[in-house]
């Protein structure tokens, strides 16, 4: 008898465990973003990371050289303020709808949107750290940013 009801107690405990849900896997990493364009969104951190390191003229030049084509007359100074970008790659998504705050027109190519982590430093003293997402944008095979602005 005990036998039997050990027996019912695993079968009732592991059917109440298993139930379908309903809607269609989506694989992660990023699903919907070819990987010719993932490892340029990855590069793109990784470049805007390795321009922190060396200070705050080197990011400066970077974010102007990858600002993307059409936001030019958007760029900021961050002053004495170096940023570090750890992207989540894994939350990597197309993001077709979006447009800059106030802009017209949608930037021109594939829109991405990634979850990030940043950490907003002056002469290697963190300041602040925050969670948030972060835009980048391929076109023409390059990925280009939108120059973060602290009083935008």
């Amino acid at each position: 008898m005990r036998w039997v009801l050990g027996v019912l107690l695993v079968t009732v405990t592991a059917s109440a465990c298993s139930t379908t849900v309903a809607g269609q896997a989506v694989p992660a990493g990023g699903a919907g973003a070819p990987e010719v364009e993932r490892e340029l969104v990855g590069r793109y951190f990784t470049d805007f990371n390795d321009a922190a390191d060396e200070g705050p003229e080197t990011q400066r030049d970077f974010l102007r050289r990858t600002q993307h084509p059409d936001f030019t007359d958007r760029t900021c100074d961050l002053g004495d303020l170096v940023l570090t970008v750890e992207p989540a790659l894994s939350t990597l998504r197309t993001d077709a709808k979006w447009k800059p705050e106030d802009a017209s027109k949608r930037p021109r190519g594939s829109v991405y949107v990634v979850g990030v982590s940043v950490r907003i430093r002056r002469d290697n003293a963190t300041l602040a750290e925050q969670i948030g997402s972060q835009r980048v944008v391929v076109l023409d095979g390059r990925a280009y940013g939108f120059a973060p602005c602290p009083t935008r």
